[in-house]
């Protein structure tokens, strides 16, 4: 496609065009919902597409078809530059691209593309049996697996042509749980930039007993304590604080143009001197790996915060332009459908020095949360509430009772000022976040950190 897309970047750019490009996709998937013990949807599809774009002072103008023949792409390419009323023929004639493969530093063992159907049915109807004959209280158990095969070729008018394959699996389990007119749900996922080589009997078998085990600890559970408390996050609860309450207000798109606390805070110090937090999409297999952006631009491991320094935020090329910076790799988008946004991808604040039983024993009256779960988060203020899906009271440095209906309120930056503990582990969590009415894929990780003073939820014990 070389040539058409030399054509289609040369119709785009008129005399005010700073950048187009082109970004063609093809995609293969797998998705299968199991729920209550009954195949609710097995589905295999092929979706495929085109997205256009050109950028002018500062004016996206997108278009996307899944219609490959060169002359529609060509109409298209003209009706879009109409659109955007632009003259002229900005890019040489003499336009070549060049051409890259991307590479990975790590493979991947089975392909699930050759993995049958029947045995991925199976793993899924293995799941719900186990879970049932654990918990006799359980209600509902829903599984829901998918993988992808994402082959993607973006041509741009800086003359690159990069072609990338990107493969993800995802398998993710839901109980739902019933006691003396109580309900009750827990939940745990794995998956990432992986082969199907990745779920062995022994991980299906601990993700299962995990999110019983949480299931069944929520059925007799005590009511949480409401008040300021010291909060203990655990290192499995995978960043979900970072992601949420700090990534997405260090995204460029809102940090540049008034929609973050962070705005205008480069350089400053808005973290405790322990926290460096960075966004790295070489993590081999993480869900958030990919070799470049959906802009071309290389991926890299980016600073965001250094020793509780802004040092960075997170660009993609229409941000970085606008305002003189240097993309960091972050222009995602779901699909051709899309045009591409600044989005996280593997965040993760850093490992610090104390011991995580160092961490727990400091603490005289407090929450441990080894699980976060869905919340709201005000970008412009900071301010968040999260549910606590797994947390236990800490008493006198001890571990105690698990405890039921919980959350946590407070603001982002107060939040990583006060963290006075940072552990020597780290826990990665996956997802899908969804901005803009994109979702991409994302993992986030934290080791066990400590917040002398934050919010708790819950009723009066």
């Amino acid at each position: 496609m070389i040539r058409e897309a030399e054509d289609i970047i040369k119709i785009l750019s008129g005399d005010n065009s700073i950048y187009a490009d082109i970004f063609v996709e093809k995609k293969n998937f797998t998705r299968i919902h199991l729920e209550s013990s009954r195949f609710e949807k097995i589905e295999k599809g092929l979706d495929m597409g085109v997205g256009l774009r050109n950028v002018l002072p500062w004016k996206t103008f997108f278009a996307s078809t899944n219609n490959f023949h060169k002359d529609h792409l060509l109409e298209l390419s003209r009706s879009l530059k109409r659109s955007s009323k632009e003259e002229g023929n900005k890019i040489k004639d003499d336009l070549h691209f060049k051409e890259i493969k991307a590479q990975y530093p790590f493979s991947i063992d089975l392909d699930p593309m050759d993995v049958k159907l029947e045995k991925k049915l199976e793993m899924l109807k293995n799941m719900d049996n186990m879970a049932r004959a654990l918990e006799k209280r359980i209600k509902q158990v829903r599984v829901i697996y998918i993988d992808s095969r994402q082959d993607v070729s973006i041509f741009n008018s800086e003359g690159m042509a990069v072609e990338d394959t990107r493969k993800q699996v995802v398998l993710n389990i839901t109980v739902v749980g019933e006691d003396k007119g109580e309900m009750q749900t827990a939940y745990e996922s794995m998956g990432g930039f992986q082969g199907f080589d990745l779920f062995t009997e022994e991980r299906i078998e601990g993700l299962v007993r995990k999110t019983v085990k949480r299931l069944s600890g929520l059925l007799e559970a005590r009511e949480a304590p409401m008040g300021v408390k010291t909060v203990v996050l655990a290192s499995e609860a995978g960043g979900t604080m970072i992601h949420e309450a700090v990534g997405h207000g260090l995204e460029a798109d809102l940090a540049m143009e008034g929609m973050s606390c962070y705005k205008d805070m480069m350089g400053e110090q808005i973290a405790s001197p322990l926290i460096t937090v960075v966004d790295d999409k070489t993590t081999p297999h993480k869900r958030g790996t990919y070799a470049f952006d959906d802009e071309a631009v290389p991926s890299e491991r980016t600073i965001i915060v250094e020793k509780g320094i802004l040092k960075n935020y997170l660009f993609d090329r229409f941000h970085a332009m606008k305002y003189g910076k240097k993309s960091t790799g972050n222009g995602r988008r779901e699909s051709f459908r899309f045009k591409p946004i600044p989005r996280m991808s593997n965040t993760m604040i850093l490992p610090g020095k104390d011991k995580p039983e160092a961490i727990i024993s400091s603490v005289d009256d407090g929450i441990y949360v080894v699980k976060m779960g869905g919340g709201q988060v005000d970008t412009v203020r900071g301010d968040f509430v999260f549910e606590i899906s797994e947390g236990y009271l800490i008493e006198k440095g001890k571990i105690g009772d698990m405890i039921k209906n919980a959350t946590i309120m407070g603001n982002g930056m107060t939040v990583l000022k006060e963290i006075d503990m940072v552990g020597n582990d780290l826990g990665f969590g996956i997802g899908t976040c969804g901005k803009d009415g994109q979702g991409v894929p994302v993992s986030d990780a934290q080791p066990t950190l400590r917040i002398p003073r934050i919010v708790v939820g819950g009723r009066a014990l």
